[in-house]
């Protein structure tokens, strides 16, 4: 097959053997990947997103209060522990079955604290003071005005990974009047599932809004996520998880002309300052290892001018560990930066807890610096990254090369070091402590759909964080109060 105007592929005897009437397959370009979509999964996203269109088109005819108790039914049921106790039998069936495939479940645990968090989301939703037809500008000219005003763009497709909290942040969305089309990933299923039928459907219907407005797509084949994005009927496609995974459903969703915001590879960089307080740098560290999400810590730099924080800093990834359950954390030491670490460290050797199960592995290992921009994923044992550097500048160089330029943190007193940092640092989110803080609900107090990287460039007219109430378009009105108007 030709594939992208300029390479062929090869189908081989597998995908030929598997390959039936009616079933699809997209070349992706930007790989030479050839995806298989059988005709069901197909089917599927189809009939999601048919249900999806209908359901914009009814949304015009509801009211914004209605949308609001829409979200106000959607939270009071998840603080109904007769309601919730279906969804938590599912969610702990999710569990075990993850288990037993060596899966990773440390986002799929539906916990008091992750359900305390989406109800809050879902509150804030509804007070959110927004319109779906408000009035962003006027220009007046003689005889008559122009508005630019609010407007909804249509379906979302969302492929996001296994955590059961993302649904109020998708639902977010239906807030400027779209509709959305999920489709979550395999392992949380069964958990999805039973908050569509617990709280979603009868939040939906109990509103008056379509029953289409939040469509979940049922299957547990990747395939599904390529045939949704591959739809010519989504306005906006989303995709948040891994980072492989979500660049191959973006490259499908860009080749079937729908736009797309990417949310997938992360890690934090940190970095010590020529002016960095020894406490403050310390609690930055441990503080920003507490799990392991996109925003966790990943790599941490430190100047020669200040070498006394490289044994801060060990202490403080091990202190994280002892606070996860972990004897001590694993860590990845630059080449160049071997110097400053003891070779009792190399020597030394540490259980991890993967996904898989748990590993004996060595305490430190060296790593080339081609590979900086890696992204750890660690269960319960932390694991970063230590470069030593000549300064603050090459530590901010290095972060402009390797990294996916998403994250970066900034420990020093000095003022002037801080602006300079800020001024030549490649990154959306920018801080000087812990890095955790990077979450739109946490920070913003606003339900995110992702956190975008600059990885493949800076963002056109909006920042990093993608939010329900930033899922619009902008339509334009005349008002022509002189009749004899012309050109």
């Amino acid at each position: 097959m030709l594939v992208g105007n300029d390479r062929v592929v090869s189908v081989g005897e597998a995908l030929a053997a598997a390959f039936a009437p009616g079933d699809r397959l997209i070349a992706v370009a930007e790989s030479g990947d050839l995806l298989h979509i059988p005709a069901g999964q197909f089917a599927l996203a189809e009939q999601a997103v048919a249900a999806a269109r209908a359901a914009f088109g009814g949304l015009g005819a509801v009211s914004d209060q209605q949308i609001s108790g829409f979200f106000d039914g959607f939270a009071t049921r998840l603080i109904d522990d007769a309601v919730v106790a279906a969804v938590l039998a599912a969610n702990q069936r999710d569990l075990v079955a993850a288990s037993v495939r060596g899966r990773s479940t440390t986002r799929l645990a539906l916990t008091e604290s992750m359900r305390t968090a989406m109800v809050d989301g879902l509150r804030g939703w509804r007070d959110i003071a927004m319109g779906r037809n408000d009035a962003l500008s006027e220009v007046g000219h003689p005889g008559w005005t122009v508005q630019a005003r609010r407007a909804p763009l249509g379906v979302v497709a969302f492929v996001f990974e296994g955590r059961p909290n993302v649904f109020a942040d998708a639902a977010g969305v239906v807030r400027t009047g779209n509709t959305v089309v999920m489709r979550i990933g395999s392992d949380a299923l069964g958990t999805a599932e039973a908050i569509m039928a617990e709280a979603v459907e009868p939040a939906l219907a109990a509103a008056g809004l379509p029953a289409g407005t939040i469509t979940l797509v049922r299957s547990r084949e990747r395939s599904a996520g390529w045939g949704l994005f591959a739809q010519p009927g989504v306005a906006l496609a989303v995709a948040r998880g891994s980072g492989p995974a979500v660049a191959q459903l973006g490259a499908v969703a860009r080749q079937s002309g729908t736009p797309v915001s990417l949310h997938g590879t992360g890690g934090a960089w940190l970095v010590a300052g020529d002016a960095a307080d020894v406490d403050r740098f310390a609690v930055s560290v441990v503080n920003s290892l507490d799990r392991k999400v996109c925003n966790s810590l990943n790599v941490c730099c430190i100047p020669r001018s200040r070498l006394d924080l490289v044994g801060v800093f060990l202490a403080a990834i091990d202190r994280a560990a002892a606070a996860s359950g972990s004897e001590a954390a694993r860590l990845h030491v630059e080449w160049g930066s071997v110097g400053a670490i003891a070779a009792e460290r190399f020597e030394s050797t540490v259980q991890v807890r993967r996904a898989d199960g748990d590993h004996v592995e060595p305490q430190a290992t060296l790593l080339d610096r081609a590979d900086l921009g890696r992204e750890w994923e660690w269960e319960q044992t932390p694991e970063v990254t230590l470069v030593v550097t000549d300064s603050v500048d090459q530590a901010v160089a290095l972060h402009n090369e390797h990294s996916p330029r998403f994250v970066a943190s900034l420990i020093s007193d000095d003022a002037d070091e801080q602006e300079r940092f800020y001024a030549a640092i490649d990154a959306p989110f920018v801080g000087d402590g812990f890095t955790r803080w990077v979450d739109g609900q946490y920070a913003l107090d606003t339900p995110e759909l992702g956190l975008s990287n600059w990885q493949f460039g800076r963002l056109l007219a909006r920042g990093g964080v993608l939010s329900g109430d930033s899922v619009f378009t902008v339509r334009h009105r005349a008002c022509i109060s002189d009749p004899g108007l012309h050109r």
